[in-house]
């Protein structure tokens, strides 16, 4: 696959992954859904390594990064599968675009990368900024009245947020070479038995019958959102420069948010609307190099 192919695939699968979580816990919960989804992965793409004979590697620094993808994608998930019970779909995309800015400031911490600029720190201060107009917009994040629901759901969500940021880091100081899809595979292997573990302690019952939008939203994830969407998006990492790749975040939290009302009837306010906003002008001017270079490519 080509890579502009490849990166524009993981774009539409990440504008659609916030309204297909939303719908895969309705009728069926949150714990079942995230861990039938996982289920779903794993067996897709255990299929695809014997189909393609891709080799699993299982030396040291392949199963250091299985570990930090597998614990990364849990403590994430888990957490925004539960907190996207509360908020408006399009909110998830739009608090998962902080990701870079957080991603950044672990790397800085981490691996020791050279510090922010003027740009990128006033980037960050925005993104800050949007992100509390949105808690005081908490009455109608979700459309709940009192909001308080609304409040734990985007505390949930930035906790999601930063551990998939530390995720990310521990995988880039690991350094791994393996195959995208033999990563994926490793990492839900190693998420999937956790992902079983909640659903245990959540009550272990499985929904019958499943509503069919639920079930078709898990078999979408599970197949799209977990194996060929991280698969596609190891692949992108691997040939692309990492400032463009976090560029997909500027996208997708418009289409998540535009498909969030035109298929599910969300209503963002205006002040909603003002938080995300802010969060994009500040992850596009901590990305900008990154943003000009792609538009200076395509003139």
């Amino acid at each position: 696959m080509s890579v502009p192919l490849a990166y524009l695939t993981v774009v539409l699968i990440w504008s659609t992954t916030p309204l297909a979580i939303k719908w895969s816990a309705q009728g069926a919960g949150f714990a079942f859904a995230v861990a039938a989804r996982m289920l779903i992965g794993l067996a897709v793409a255990a299929l695809i390594l014997l189909l393609w004979r891709i080799r699993l590697p299982l030396g040291a620094r392949a199963r250091r990064s299985y570990l930090a993808g597998g614990l990364g994608l849990f403590g994430a998930m888990t957490l925004t599968y539960w907190g996207s019970q509360y908020i408006h779909s399009g909110l998830v995309s739009v608090l998962f675009g902080l990701s870079p800015l957080v991603t950044g400031l672990l790397a800085l911490l981490w691996l020791e990368e050279e510090a922010f600029n003027a740009r990128q720190f006033a980037g960050m201060l925005l993104g800050l900024a949007g992100l509390a107009v949105i808690f005081g917009d908490s009455g109608n994040l979700g459309g709940e009245p009192d909001g308080a629901h609304a409040v734990a759901g985007v505390a949930a969500l930035l906790a999601a947020v930063t551990i998939y940021s530390a995720s990310l880091v521990w995988l880039k100081r690991i350094g791994d070479d393996s195959p995208p899809l033999a990563t994926t595979a490793g990492t839900l292997g190693v998420a999937l038995p956790l992902f079983g573990l909640v659903w245990w302690y959540a009550g272990a019952e499985i929904p019958a019958p499943l509503p069919l939008q639920a079930g078709g939203a898990i078999v979408y994830l599970g197949v799209f959102g977990s194996v060929l969407g991280f698969a596609l998006y190891y692949y992108v990492i691997k040939h692309m420069e990492t400032g463009k790749v976090s560029l997909i975040t500027l996208v997708t939290p418009v289409l998540a948010l535009w498909l969030g009302n035109l298929l599910d009837g969300e209503v963002i306010s205006a002040r909603g609307w003002a938080g995300a906003g802010l969060i994009g002008l500040g992850l596009a001017l901590h990305q900008w190099r990154a943003l000009s270079s792609l538009l200076l490519a395509r003139r």
